[in-house]
């Protein structure tokens, strides 16, 4: 398969700190990719070699069919970091000319991508004010414009709605489904996990610099969460209750497993009568991206 991104146990070590132990994935073409991790699990280190931006110690990618760091493939790749900090004597539009002009674009091509950018980010109308009088949220979308303005194959997008009003995440969440649909990967890392539920083909859960689960979001649709409470909860109980799911674990008082059969729910309740627990309560409920987020990361989840 044609990958945007592969990765083969990529580690990199900062002096006795281990920053990504070992990522190993991969990204197709014409996919939304989320990545997602608490705080300090790597997320930005791995960016920053697959951009080559930072050398690897060990492990092998490639980025759009090139190694790391191959100059003609960075000039396809666009790139909006979290922590921006732009020409903000500039205006609106003499940034984006600037970095067209870095491109190497002509005056007619930047002249037309530079008014179309401006129009689709919704910043036409503060096209000729200062950088430095925009708003959070107005410098994240002519970032984004910024981004756009090679005509990338493959687009790294970082907290990419952090500082945005429902409009503006409304403008980034379409601008990404347009980049989808024009066969543009994009990889997105983001905390607003209802905005990556919303938005992603597949997710990575990274954990300790290690990807330790990967979902489709349309898989995940068709997963049930099944939570129990019962009498008497046993390591034994869990255990066998793996027949009927995955993912089974004690949480908060409860038993919660993961099926994508809604015929087991019956099946387990006559189960664990059969077995001689009391069932005190069963429900069903379809699971939200936190929700597996908090499963996964366990202990990892909590605020640092």
């Amino acid at each position: 398969m044609n990958y945007a991104i592969e990765t083969f146990s990529l580690r990199k070590e900062f002096g006795a700190k281990v920053a990504v132990a070992d990522l190993t994935l991969n990204v197709q073409r014409g996919e939304v990719f989320g990545f997602l991790g608490p705080n300090g699990a790597g997320k930005t280190t791995s960016v920053k070699m697959l951009l080559g931006l930072v050398a690897p110690t060990s492990g092998d990618a490639r980025v759009l069919n090139a190694p790391l760091g191959n100059v003609p493939v960075r000039a396809k790749i666009g790139f909006l970091p979290e922590h921006f900090r732009f020409q903000d004597w500039l205006n609106g539009r003499e940034f984006l000319d600037l970095h067209a002009r870095l491109y190497g674009m002509s005056s007619a091509k930047r002249q037309t991508s530079i008014g179309a950018l401006l129009k689709r980010v919704d910043l036409q109308d503060a096209a000729n004010r200062k950088l430095k009088e925009y708003s959070k949220g107005m410098l994240q979308r002519i970032g984004l414009a910024a981004a756009l303005l090679n005509e990338p194959h493959l687009v790294f997008l970082d907290e990419p709605t952090s500082g945005l009003d429902p409009l503006g995440r409304l403008i980034v969440r379409d601008v990404i489904q347009e980049l989808r649909a024009q066969g543009t990967a994009v990889f997105l890392n983001s905390h607003l996990l209802s905005e990556v539920e919303i938005t992603c083909d597949r997710v990575a859960f990274v954990k300790n610099g290690r990807v330790v689960r990967e979902t489709s979001m349309r898989e995940t649709s068709n997963v049930t969460d099944v939570e129990l409470i019962v009498k008497n909860s046993t390591p034994r109980l869990l255990r066998e209750l793996e027949q009927f799911g995955k993912n089974v674990r004690q949480l908060n008082g409860s038993i919660h497993l993961e099926t994508e059969n809604e015929t087991h729910i019956p099946e387990i309740n006559r189960w664990l009568v059969a077995q001689g627990v009391d069932v005190y309560k069963i429900g069903a409920a379809k699971p939200s991206l936190e929700e597996m987020f908090l499963a996964v990361m366990g202990e990892d989840a909590r605020a640092g």
